[in-house]
């Protein structure tokens, strides 16, 4: 009885300081950034729904190919023979169980204008040039494209390095170039609606889209899908963003050629992030970054996606913030280190005092104090707003990721569907809470550790530039932590040439002719 009276005094007591005015100040504060979110989804859904009402307008007026073009004439061979060239750059390390999959995604592209695809590796032995290899010899008769091996890189991050080798190897009439990484899954039409969306506006610098993730049932990959979740918001404005996406990026191609802006140099000397880079030079330089509402891609997660290979994935996330170009990225960075680690431990605070009260309302009962009774239906208040605000923001994100599923569906009528019935929204909950609690964490030991291992190779940082890089030469990890790859030596297995052909010949028919007559 003594120690149940003790308990009882402590959680009063407890439940009494999450009474106090600071207290409730943060509580209220954790409703605010709920509902804050819940709006910003909201509007992210208005935004995706404009164009799938569209495209099934354009499908009742006859337009079969909506997932392609709004315009049926736009297959027109007149319209069709002017479109420009364009470079597809694909930075590759590993192989994983996805990659087949999205790069056939890639390369089965109905874009009508001429198109090569460059697939960049550091070395041949790396698992991915065997795959690759194989899956671009089963479709050599119907694309252009081509395995280049870069190299090692000694002053930026390998990915930069292997955009880099790709852009010097592009096709000279190239007018754009798009990057894309390995673990996206394009749509048949999504390589011309960026082009489209480029040859109607000239002062675009850069075009980007962002993943839809797919979480494969553990909580490590909801953690995933949950931080990706509120800067999603920020690619679905139909138009003009801050925000770039390094998975998806199309840029003129004579940027490069030119090293405008010192994209080139700015990339080449000790880079690390190439999206972070690029946005601070669209920033600093006034350009205009855009996101079309069609740019949205699945992005399956790997099955066995451990809690640990999260932690990676996160420290790599919170890593990118520690470098910069100039001294205006290097506040922005701060700043949005500050604002971002504030948040996340603003949004979790209030569930931790939210149990504090739940417990002393269930022990109030038995102490018979008033003012235990009054400081527990003050808490049991805040708890009720709490949940209210909880379950507005998860119905938000319920119905963005809803939208975007059916957005996705439509733009690969196709491919392999999308499914929102495979998300346990249980899972969704605890992962918001479990990701927001290591941000901060996260984030404090990046800026204090200055290096961070990818992929087996690990980036010293010094004034926001790799300064240092060391190899594991295998002695590593053997797997990527996200797509969970197989970095070094030859793949395990190797995707026979009869399974591709069989799943070639099940998608001829999107190889339609380079010229269309509609």
């Amino acid at each position: 009885m003594a120690a149940l009276e003790a308990l009882d005094a402590l959680l009063a007591s407890a439940s009494r300081a999450c009474c106090s005015p600071l207290a409730i100040f943060i509580q209220i504060q954790g409703c605010i950034i709920c509902l804050t979110l819940a709006l910003g989804w909201a509007c992210a859904a208005y935004v995706r729904n404009k164009v799938t009402r569209r495209m099934k307008l354009n499908i009742v007026n006859g337009n079969s190919f909506a997932f392609i073009c709004e315009d049926v004439n736009d297959l027109e061979h007149s319209a069709q023979v002017n479109l420009p060239r364009v470079s597809v750059i694909m930075p590759l390390k590993g192989f994983g169980e996805h990659n087949l999959q999205n790069w056939r995604s890639q390369i089965t592209s109905l874009y009508g204008g001429p198109l090569e695809f460059l697939f960049i590796v550091e070395s041949t032995d790396d698992p991915a040039y065997h795959a690759v290899s194989l899956l671009i010899s089963d479709f050599q008769d119907n694309i252009d494209a081509k395995v280049i091996v870069a190299g090692l890189s000694t002053t930026c991050s390998q990915k930069i390095h292997n955009q880099l080798v790709g852009v010097e190897r592009m096709h000279k009439e190239s007018k754009y170039v798009l990057f894309l990484d390995d673990d996206v899954r394009l749509h048949p039409g999504s390589i011309g609606a960026l082009t489209s969306e480029m040859e109607k506006n000239p002062e675009i610098f850069i075009q980007t889209g962002y993943p839809l993730d797919l979480p494969s049932g553990n909580l490590g990959s909801y953690c995933i899908y949950e931080y990706h979740m509120p800067c999603s918001m920020g690619f679905a404005t139909g138009g003009r963003t801050f925000f770039l996406w390094g998975g998806c990026m199309m840029m003129h191609a004579e940027d490069f050629r030119k090293d405008l802006y010192g994209v080139v140099s700015g990339l080449r000397d000790g880079g690390y992030s190439d999206d972070m880079t690029l946005a601070a030079i669209a920033g600093q330089h006034k350009r205009l970054i855009w996101s079309p509402p069609v740019a949205v891609f699945p992005h399956p997660l790997a099955r066995d996606l451990s809690f640990s290979r999260y932690w990676n994935y996160l420290r790599k996330q919170t890593f990118v913030l520690e470098s910069y170009i100039s001294r205006v990225n290097w506040l922005m960075n701060r700043a949005l280190f500050s604002s971002h680690c504030y948040l996340s431990w603003g949004f979790v605070w209030p569930y931790f005092m939210a149990l504090i009260h739940l417990a002393a309302a269930l022990r109030a009962p038995y102490s018979g104090s008033r003012s235990e009774a009054s400081a527990s239906s003050c808490g049991l208040l805040l708890v009720s707003c709490l949940l209210v605000s909880t379950i507005i923001e998860l119905l938000s994100m319920w119905n963005l990721t809803k939208v975007e599923i059916q957005l996705c569906n439509m733009l690969s009528p196709e491919g392999p569907t999308v499914s929102l019935g495979s998300y346990d929204w249980r899972l969704v909950f605890l992962a918001m809470l479990v990701d927001n609690f290591l941000y901060p964490i996260s984030a404090i030991r990046s800026h204090f550790s200055q290096s961070i291992n990818w992929s087996g190779v690990r980036y010293h940082l010094k004034n926001g530039k790799i300064r240092k890089i060391e190899r594991s030469m295998g002695n590593g990890p053997t797997y990527s932590d996200l797509a969970w790859k197989h970095l070094y030596g030859k793949k395990q297995f190797t995707p026979k040439s009869s399974f591709l052909s069989s799943l070639s010949r099940s998608i001829v028919h999107w190889r339609q002719p380079k010229k269309y007559d509609v």
